[in-house]
């Protein structure tokens, strides 16, 4: 088989990101009683707070902004865009947000059939994440898929995050890996595709919405299941 190494990126890949993130605004909305706060609509909080969450971590991946930033002002944003006093507590929501969503278990349709699917054919698994070490191993432990990789490989790990090809050849080095054997699985256009595709290394996006780039992956998918016709 021409690969012997997938190197995963997790969320909005394998794990849930979208959904899981979307319960644990839920119970945040309720435990907290931030009707209360005057949000008076749970859909425009969770909409808010995953709008303006992709686009902090899209800064991240840029090189614009630190992680701590993001953990010490989203919530802050999202009721300053809702309109509402920002609770004195928004930290501390905050870090129930971050206690809660590892917590959560729900995988992309698919992933868990494909982790399977290239495990049993012999192809070493790992794990390429701009996510913190903590947090990134919960969400592997908690959603029942931590027995398929070899190596989870993080930025704080790294010292560096994707699309730096730091992180690339860290990921490879602690894998033993050639850069012919191996090849990138993301959703991030910037971070996991050009970023793995200027270090070298062949890329598969996971691209549901079918959007266009100048440039081109190796493979262009829709679904996870398309990934069994690749190897």
């Amino acid at each position: 088989m021409k690969y012997k190494h997938l190197f995963f990126d997790l969320d909005h890949t394998l794990w849930d990101f979208e959904k899981n993130s979307s319960e644990s605004l839920e119970d945040i909305y309720y435990n907290s009683d931030l009707k209360q706060h005057g949000v008076s609509s749970i859909e425009h909080f969770i909409q808010s707070f995953l709008r303006i969450n992709t686009a902090l971590w899209d800064a991240f991946d840029r090189g614009t902004l630190h992680h701590a930033y993001i953990r010490e002002n989203r919530f802050k944003m999202v009721f300053d865009e809702l309109g509402v006093a920002c609770p004195s507590n928004h930290v501390e929501i905050g870090e129930i947000y971050l206690n809660t969503l590892p917590q959560k278990k729900h995988l992309l349709e698919g992933a868990l059939d494909i982790l399977n699917y290239v495990t049993d054919k012999g192809y070493a698994v790992h794990i390429v994440t701009n996510g913190f070490n903590d947090i990134q191993a919960k969400k592997i432990s908690s959603s029942g898929i931590s027995h398929f990789f070899k190596n989870v490989i993080t930025f704080e790990n790294a010292c560096a995050k994707k699309p730096d090809p730091k992180i690339f050849a860290y990921a490879l080095e602690m894998a033993n890996a050639l850069p012919e054997e191996s090849i990138m699985i993301g959703d991030n256009w910037i971070a996991d595709v050009m970023g793995a595709k200027q270090f070298g290394l062949d890329t598969v996006y996971l691209n549901p919405a079918g959007l266009s780039f100048d440039e081109s992956p190796t493979y262009d998918i829709r679904r996870l299941e398309e990934l069994k016709l690749i190897f």
